[in-house]
């Protein structure tokens, strides 16, 4: 006979058992996932490679809640709290996300709006568009970041000041070292900092367009990689100390990590096939 309470005490004493995930039980498994979570991969980014790298072997393929939970549940003491150090955002408890505040945006002239963009651009059909914005730290310092829209390709810019004029002289430097095919466009914010628009258009020979006021989710890709870019430069902290070859170090990390958006593949391999397409 079914008694109610007897069922509700069972029910709680097998809740309190312990339960060993499929990362426990595989040590194969758990050392790879350890690897990649130490290269700053995020668990979603190691389930998908997992499944690309092991398509035949099931023992081998894992979620990316079964990282979380190892990572936030079960795992105990100091690996614990190693680990969740390599996270993208790194707490010890998963919170919901909450709307940031972008900063100052100042007045452009004759700026050319996104809605005049060519229909390219917006099917990421074609390679050589690209995002742009400021990664700004304490003291008024900051570096610039440019994200191609097709292969999610990121470049980082030292920037020694954040006045016009410094700004698009070292972006159209940067930039300028690309095939031709490769700089078709630009999508920035309406920043002060972009306020030399013009000069910059002629020195880096590609055509600026600018989100409409208080609208960053039109430059998307470029929105989630200052977030990524958050790991290496977290907010308050100065810019202005990291070298040329120090950002460029942190670029080839992102632009190793496998997308969910490209097939598991990496920005980097996307963007070497779109380099020699263009050759």
């Amino acid at each position: 006979m079914y008694r109610a309470a007897k069922a509700d005490e069972r029910a709680w004493i097998r809740a309190q058992r312990h339960k060993f995930c499929k990362m426990d039980l595989n040590c194969r498994l758990y050392d790879t996932v350890l690897r990649k979570l130490r290269l700053q991969w995020s668990p979603q980014q190691i389930a998908g490679w997992l499944k690309k790298r092991y398509p035949d072997n099931p023992r081998m393929h894992v979620s990316h809640e079964t990282i979380y939970r190892t990572l936030f549940v079960q795992a105990k003491g100091e690996l614990n709290r190693e680990l969740t150090l390599h996270l993208r955002r790194a707490r010890f408890m998963r919170r919901a996300k909450r709307a940031t505040d972008h900063g100052h945006r100042g007045p452009i002239v004759d700026g050319i709006s996104i809605s005049e963009r060519p229909a390219e651009v917006d099917d990421r059909a074609v390679p050589g568009h690209w995002e742009g914005d400021l990664l700004v730290g304490d003291r008024d310092s900051c570096i610039a970041t440019l994200v191609e829209r097709r292969t999610r390709f990121v470049m980082l810019v030292k920037l020694p000041s954040r006045d016009s004029k410094t700004v698009t002289k070292a972006l159209a430097k940067h930039i300028r070292k690309l095939p031709v095919e490769l700089r078709r466009s630009l999508t920035w914010d309406r920043g002060a900092e972009m306020a030399r628009h013009k000069e910059f258009k002629v020195a880096a020979d590609l055509q600026v367009y600018f989100c409409d006021p208080h609208s960053p989710w039109q430059r998307g890709s470029n929105e989630n990689t200052n977030g990524l870019l958050r790991q290496y430069f977290p907010k308050g902290e100065p810019l202005d100390d990291y070298s040329q070859a120090e950002l460029n170090m942190v670029a080839r990390r992102l632009n190793g990590r496998p997308r969910m958006t490209l097939g598991y593949k990496t920005p980097a391999e996307c963007f070497s096939a779109s380099v020699a397409l263009s050759a």
